[in-house]
């Protein structure tokens, strides 16, 4: 089989927010929505979900934001 050619996206490009009323993190990308107990941990599952989709998230993630 074929490798994937992955294109590269910037990690800032990823939303990470805490979930209001629930425990734990959220992160958003291009319409993917991903959910872990801590903000690497949420980083790090959209970062499999993105490369499946055929991108490959380079750098950090924004740090998570404090509104919700």
């Amino acid at each position: 089989m074929a490798k994937k050619i992955l294109k590269k996206m910037s990690g800032n490009k990823v939303w990470i927010f805490k979930i209001a009323n629930r425990r734990g993190y959220a992160a958003i990308c291009m319409s993917n929505l991903t959910e872990g107990r801590t903000p690497v941990q949420a980083f790090a599952r959209m970062a499999k979900a993105m490369k499946r989709a055929g991108y490959l998230i380079t750098g950090n993630a924004s740090k998570p934001c404090s509104c919700c």
